[in-house]
């Protein structure tokens, strides 16, 4: 049974509970990593996902599941690959460079997105998409440059030190310049994972394909575990509560929104909005952790819904 088109409204409204799930992202991996490391909350989270959502595709999608062409197979669990490259690589990123690089440079996505959606999806980018880009990015950078550093005689930019055992450690990736690359490339990986979802969205329904993505993306978040030496056991009932939190609401609620807009509105579009994490997060920060956002956190916020403003409304 294929998705009908929704209004307007409703797309409005989707996409702005997809942004209020993923941002509480942040909030629930603060949290978990009190006790977890960083790639066991993105193995977790994948898994968990795949594990709820495996019922319904098996059973009610068992046919599309079966049916699907070599080609859209090969593409979906390509997606998933892309899904896990992005966690493993953004989150160990921060163990190695300024939470502001890290930020700033996976916040580029929708410009790689921009560039290759004309390529593979014949998806023309208009003035006001480039514009929402070029407001959204300065305003992830403002946001990003409020979190990571401080004023005080000069500027201070801190990393996020993980001390657990890590994908660049197993790799050999040790300089500090490395951590960049490693956030450049969470970009690209989510750049790709939109750029097939878009693609494979318009003939596959929502379950069958987050459920071949994520599990996909839950195999090679296993693999990364056991190449890092990390284990999924033996942490205690609140971490294992996070960790199911983070499965449920930023995963099984807000990417999975994602995915199901993907059928509808333009991928760059799609990019632009996650972006909105920021400030989604901002709030729930302030109301959770009572943490009252600065000033240029303020701005860059605006400058963020702005940017979105800009890009969707013609759509």
């Amino acid at each position: 049974m294929q998705e009908a088109k929704p209004s307007s409204t409703r797309l409005f409204f989707t996409i702005s509970i997809a942004i209020l799930a993923v941002s509480t992202s942040s909030i629930f991996i603060r949290f978990a990593q009190e006790e977890a490391p960083s790639l066991v909350i993105a193995a977790s989270r994948l898994l968990l996902a795949s594990l709820f959502l495996a019922p319904f595709a098996l059973t009610k999608y068992r046919t599309e599941l079966r049916t699907l062409s070599r080609r859209d197979l090969a593409l979906g669990l390509l997606s998933g690959v892309f899904l896990a490259l992005h966690f493993a690589t953004w989150i160990t990123s921060l163990e190695f460079t300024t939470v502001t690089n890290s930020v700033v440079l996976v916040s580029t996505s929708p410009l790689w997105v921009a560039i290759l959606a004309p390529i593979f999806l014949k998806e023309k980018i208009t003035k006001s998409i480039i514009l929402g880009m070029i407001l959204t990015l300065i305003g992830g950078t403002i946001i990003a440059f409020s979190e990571g550093c401080t004023w005080d005689s000069g500027i201070t930019c801190a990393s996020r030190v993980d001390t657990s055992t890590s994908l660049s450690t197993s790799l050999g990736l040790a300089e500090a310049s490395k951590g960049n690359f490693l956030a450049l490339a969470g970009a690209w990986a989510i750049a790709g994972y939109l750029l097939i979802g878009r693609n494979l969205r318009a003939k596959m329904n929502l379950i069958p394909y987050i459920f071949l993505v994520y599990g996909m993306g839950a195999i090679v978040m296993l693999a990364i575990l056991a190449i890092t030496r990390n284990t999924l056991f033996g942490y205690s009932p609140i971490t294992y509560l996070w960790l199911l939190l983070i499965a449920i609401f930023p995963q099984l609620i807000g990417h999975s929104t994602y995915n199901w807009a993907l059928k509808f509105l333009p991928v760059a579009l799609v990019a632009v909005t996650t972006l909105g994490e920021p400030i989604g997060s901002s709030i729930l920060a302030f109301i959770i952790l009572n943490e009252i956002p600065s000033t240029l956190q303020i701005i860059g916020g605006i400058l963020i819904l702005a940017g979105i403003y800009m890009t969707s409304r013609k759509k």
